[in-house]
């Protein structure tokens, strides 16, 4: 799959349309770095808006580091200098910016030379991305951002499926008020054998568009569900949806750790008490201790407009990490979840549906930078205001 790289926000829109469904976009030349560590792409291709020096910097490193990823630099004047820098550098084809059929081309024969390297991927197949939802503590709003991360998504013409690994106490399901037939225990008798085909008919599918593998009905399933069995459902799943979103329990277990094998990016959840990030601390310096996604954390604060004592400085300062989205409270939150239509779906002009749905955005690789909203009376996920 490609990774389009373009700073200007409308001529990213246009482009990303001409390539394949789920493909990131990023809008600054080092972000593709962590991509293709974290994933194979096929191919790279460089918006037109991005400076000569930057692109070809980019190409020299994907070279080194990425020999079987093609680049492809689209330009709106192909001066004849360009082509001489491009292969300099080792970039593979040189597009005008209105060629689509160049640049299908193009695209097309970079991923025969993946193929060609990596082997072939069965027709149908996707390259999908894994966000991992994780808190420590519960009660923090971790589901609720699950729920609505996965919907913002799904609005995105993307495919999302959403897996609820809280297997003692999931409540991914009732949130979204669907009654499973199935769950996620329902693979254990075929874990030896598990393929698309089998986990197709375990999923339950939202209003919304995203599909749901539900975690046990009762707490004793989990048992079942061992850690190469989590790792290996994750593995079948983004191979045929774009995203794949992991709600997650409170803590550490096999389960867990096991998906952060598989996450490309982990969304960490916390609130404005001592407590909570007390615990995220610790939790990060164990991600650390056992090197699971160091680059790729992203910190969403709930509640952070309570007047408690802490700050968002303070938090930052604590933690290391910058806070990249902050929610206010409201009771509209509560209410949508009671009802089994998450806020992003049922009030999207909302302040927290916007925020979700622009870090949604951001993940995807949409947008240049997560977006928070402005502190309204109270903190996050269902408490006063409105």
């Amino acid at each position: 799959m490609p990774i389009l790289v373009e700073a200007d926000s409308t001529t990213a829109g246009v482009l990303v349309n001409a390539l394949p469904a789920g493909s990131p976009v990023v809008s600054r030349a080092e972000d593709v770095d962590g991509l293709l560590t974290g994933r194979g792409h096929s191919s790279v291709v460089i918006g037109p808006t991005i400076e000569m020096a930057t692109a070809a910097a980019l190409a020299e490193r994907i070279r080194v580091g990425h020999p079987a990823t093609s680049v492809v630099l689209i330009r709106h004047d192909l001066e004849p200098n360009v082509f001489a820098q491009a292969m300099q550098v080792g970039i593979t084809a040189v597009v005008a910016a209105d060629d689509q059929p160049a640049l299908n081309t193009a695209l097309s024969r970079a991923r025969g030379t993946w193929e060609a390297i990596h082997g072939p991927t069965n027709p149908g197949e996707r390259d999908g991305r894994v966000f991992t939802v994780f808190s420590p503590k519960g009660g923090v709003g971790k589901t609720t951002m699950s729920v609505n991360l996965s919907v913002a998504l799904a609005k995105t013409r993307a495919e999302v499926v959403i897996v609820d690994l809280d297997l003692a106490f999931g409540d991914v399901a009732i949130t979204l008020q669907v009654i499973p037939e199935r769950t996620i225990t329902d693979a254990a008798e075929s874990e030896s054998d598990l393929d698309f085909s089998l986990l197709q008919q375990l999923l339950t599918r939202h209003e919304s568009g995203v599909s749901i593998l539900a975690a046990p009905t009762h707490p004793e399933g989990r048992d079942q569900v061992t850690a190469s069995l989590a790792r290996r459902v994750i593995q079948t799943l983004r191979r045929h949806f774009d995203y794949v979103v992991i709600d997650t329990p409170p803590g550490f277990d096999d389960q867990v750790l096991g998906a952060f094998d598989e996450t490309d990016e982990c969304v960490v959840v916390a609130t404005l008490d001592v407590p909570t990030i007390k615990n995220t601390k610790v939790a990060m310096e164990t991600l650390d201790l056992l090197h699971l996604i160091p680059n790729n954390r992203h910190l969403v604060l709930n509640r952070a407009d309570e007047e408690v004592g802490l700050s968002l400085a303070n938090v930052e300062e604590i933690l290391g990490m910058p806070v990249e989205v902050s929610l206010p409270s409201s009771t509209a939150v509560a209410s949508a979840t009671n009802h089994g239509r998450p806020i992003v779906l049922s009030k999207p002009d909302h302040a927290v549906s916007k925020a979700i749905e622009a870090f949604a955005r951001t993940l995807a690789g949409n947008a240049a930078t997560p977006t928070s909203t402005a502190p309204a009376k109270r903190g996050l996920f269902g408490r006063q205001k409105k």
